[in-house]
């Protein structure tokens, strides 16, 4: 019975499905975490009978059966976030559809590109350097780090990125700017963990944002919130559960009629 695989390729494809649903949940709190959903699409089909347009010689409609459903891919979905205030002076939030470019020490590939402004500082001996939270260094539109001297204080980030600082003179040293690119089809990044993508064929290369082209504004003092919506997580939980019984009904159902078939008699 076809009943058997079909209903089988649906219990797979809804475990998928609650697997996506329970990254997302999980990631509810992950700063500038991006939400995704699973497409699918279903199987070959059995033409048992085709159609005919000769009139009294065939049928009007064809006579297909399905095999089931398959997952194709999960979507990522980059709606811009909530800015939640935190009053860090190292936090940067996002607002536009912006990364920031962090230098990957690996070097394969060069860069990483992240929402995630949870920088830091990192010290050695008297320069401080601006890093993500695993240590990696923030990228300026030099395509350089940004470094601040440990006597200078008054650190502050601009809404286009501009990095200042005040020395020992009380004058307003400019240390750079934070590169933000863009990219033709967000979709195309690949996710590699630790909120942070790489660039892909599908993607594009980063274009950075500069003059008339600035569509993304940073805030000091902000992060960006993930943009997971619990109701709607909730909701499509609800719905993969209830596929996935329905799902297991009908392998029950088909195991039933070929136990009453087992059992017939001559």
């Amino acid at each position: 019975m076809r009943t058997l695989w079909t209903a089988a390729s649906g219990m797979k494809a809804q475990q998928l499905n609650m697997d996506t649903i329970s990254n997302n949940l999980a990631n509810v709190n992950t700063t500038a975490f991006k939400k995704q959903k699973v497409e699918f699409k279903d199987l070959l089909y059995t033409s048992m009978k085709s159609v005919s347009n000769v009139p009294e010689q065939g049928e009007p409609v064809n006579l297909q059966i399905g095999h089931g459903v398959r997952p194709v891919a999960t979507s990522r979905y980059f709606m811009n976030g909530n800015l939640e205030k935190t009053e860090n002076p190292t936090d940067v939030g996002l607002e536009g559809p912006g990364f920031f470019v962090i230098e990957n020490p690996a070097g394969n590939p060069e860069f990483l590109y992240t929402r995630d402004g949870n920088f830091k500082f990192a010290v050695d001996g008297d320069v401080m350097t601006l890093v993500t939270s695993n240590g990696y260094s923030v990228m300026s539109t030099d395509e350089d780090i940004i470094e601040i001297d440990g006597d200078m204080s008054d650190f502050s980030v601009s809404e286009t990125g501009l990095v200042t600082a005040t020395d020992l003179d009380g004058e307003i040293v400019e240390l750079g700017q934070i590169q933000v690119v863009n990219f033709i089809n967000p979709e195309g990044l690949q996710a590699v963990g630790g909120n942070f993508y790489t660039a892909t064929v599908n993607s594009g290369e980063g274009v950075m944002e500069e003059g008339e082209d600035v569509r993304t504004k940073m805030y000091q003092g902000y992060l960006e919130t993930s943009n997971v919506q619990l109701v709607d997580e909730m909701v499509r939980m609800i719905m993969a559960q209830r596929a996935y019984e329905i799902n297991s009904k009908s392998i029950q159902t088909a195991d039933d009629m070929l136990q009453t078939v087992n059992q017939l008699k001559r």
